[in-house]
């Protein structure tokens, strides 16, 4: 999928809804469904902003993310990936802390210490194999996305005094 295609932004759902507490089910059928699926994601990224949104934040209980995110030179990778798994970081582990923020926690920033690199590997649309190595933001990206198709948010990192307060900043709550 070389060109984005269009399709329909849809809401971004927000932390303390279901979807984004679970891990996202696989996905078996690599179909027009799944495109349509990617195309909003990517409608739906730009529409808020974004520079990565995982199937979940918009409801869809399906392991697939989409990425428009600059790697540490500022080359941006515009990319989807079904099915993603992250290879474990190379040890000695480097970790940046930087700032990160979330459509689901609009508004709110934190730092989080991620790898410095990452390698995430999955399938397109299509069902071909991809692999994409990052660093810097994207790298950051990838671990991010990857995370929320596990059900777990970048606050959820943090510790609970830190997440409640950005919790509340938003007009959120923490989930039960």
């Amino acid at each position: 999928m070389s060109d984005v295609p269009s399709g329909t932004a849809r809401p971004i759902v927000y932390y303390g809804t279901a979807p984004l507490h679970q891990a996202c089910a696989p996905v078996e059928r690599f179909d027009a469904d799944l495109e349509a699926l990617v195309a909003d994601m990517f409608a739906s990224m730009y529409a808020a902003d974004g520079v990565g949104l995982a199937a979940n934040q918009i409801g869809v209980d399906a392991r697939v993310f989409v990425v428009d995110c600059p790697d540490a030179s500022g080359e941006h990778l515009v990319a989807h990936v079904v099915n993603p798994v992250l290879d474990p970081a190379p040890v000695p582990r480097e970790l940046v802390t930087d700032l990160e923020g979330c459509l689901s926690v609009p508004g709110q920033y934190h730092e989080l210490a991620r790898t410095e690199t990452a390698t995430v590997r999955g399938f397109d649309v299509r069902g071909e194999p991809v692999v994409y190595t990052g660093d810097g933001t994207l790298a950051r990206c990838f671990q991010h996305e990857t995370d929320h198709l596990d059900g777990t948010l970048y606050v959820d990192r943090l510790p609970r005094k830190v997440r409640v307060a950005l919790l509340t900043e938003a007009g959120l709550s923490e989930r039960g």
